[in-house]
């Protein structure tokens, strides 16, 4: 029952916070917003923290709820659950490098 109570929160969340942030985010961006760069930081930020509770879920259960074939577990799993890591990673980057470019000026 508790990993139930632990994807109703998340998702709870994630509706109610990360996608109007992303929304904001987005027509910041078309906007070229001065605070599109805080804006892509946090919900990068929250994406990040979402996939370390999932992936950190996952292993606690033991990789339970995951298919034990190589290609399902590598190609769907890791493979394709992983982009959730890599883009927020690479906009985290992004966002920290126009940041501190702003504070140095």
């Amino acid at each position: 029952r508790r990993s139930d109570d632990f994807t109703v929160a998340m998702e709870t969340v994630t509706a109610w916070a990360w996608g109007p942030l992303s929304f904001l985010t987005f027509l910041a961006f078309l906007r070229h917003h001065p605070t599109r760069y805080i804006l892509q930081l946090l919900v990068s930020l929250g994406q990040l923290y979402g996939d370390v509770l999932y992936f950190a879920t996952e292993a606690r259960a033991g990789w339970a709820h995951s298919d034990p074939q190589p290609l399902y577990f590598w190609g769907y799993f890791v493979g394709l659950n992983g982009l959730w890591v890599l883009v927020p990673g690479a906009l985290l980057a992004d966002a920290c490098s126009h940041l501190a470019t702003a504070q140095r000026a």
